[in-house]
């Protein structure tokens, strides 16, 4: 499980970096955009490289079990998973209600889909996993709030924004459930 402590510390350092606004300002002054937007995407890579190699590891070497995850939580992680996937569809620049209402979509997307995958994995390497992506979300909301981020502007109805979040958010879930077994190694469906 070290692998993927550290490829989380580096991927989640990485992107916790930009919010020490002045630490990050520095580097770039020093160093320019391009190189930092360069070194920013490789230790990101790497830490993503190691969180996949990692819980790699972790999962064939067999799972260290902390809790029974209750029996109705697949229930509820299907559908947290769907809007998890709308929020990701509504990243785009089409203006809508969603996007609007959401503010950052990306990061309502990564704290549903690791809430989801927290309900049902009792395990120690995926606590670490989605507990450090939860832990991340909630810290760079605040810290985006802070800097007076306000994200997408509210939008007063529907919107072209919306049709491409539910279409793109659902053609996405619908693949991942197909796909989440080869991917992953866990069938979403159950066995």
């Amino acid at each position: 499980m070290l692998i993927l402590a550290i490829g989380i510390v580096l991927f989640l350092g990485a992107h916790s970096f930009t919010t020490v606004r002045g630490a990050r300002d520095g580097l770039i002054s020093r160093i320019g955009a391009g190189p930092y937007k360069g070194l920013h995407s490789l230790v990101s890579l790497v830490g993503f490289g190691l969180i996949v190699w990692g819980f790699g590891q972790y999962r064939a070497a067999g799972l260290i079990p902390v809790w029974t995850p209750p029996s109705w939580a697949r229930h509820v992680t299907l559908p947290l998973m769907w809007l998890a996937f709308v929020a990701l569809g509504a990243m785009g620049p089409a203006p809508g209600l969603i996007r609007g209402l959401l503010r950052h979509p990306m990061l309502v997307a990564i704290k549903i889909w690791a809430l989801a995958h927290l309900l049902v994995n009792g395990d120690a390497g995926g606590m670490l996993l989605f507990g450090s992506f939860l832990a991340w979300a909630v810290y760079d909301r605040i810290s985006v709030k802070r800097r007076g981020d306000l994200g997408a502007p509210r939008h007063p109805g529907l919107g072209l924004g919306d049709a491409i979040a539910l279409g793109v958010g659902t053609l996405a879930y619908a693949g991942m459930i197909v796909a989440h077994r080869w991917i992953i190694g866990v069938s979403v469906m159950g066995s």
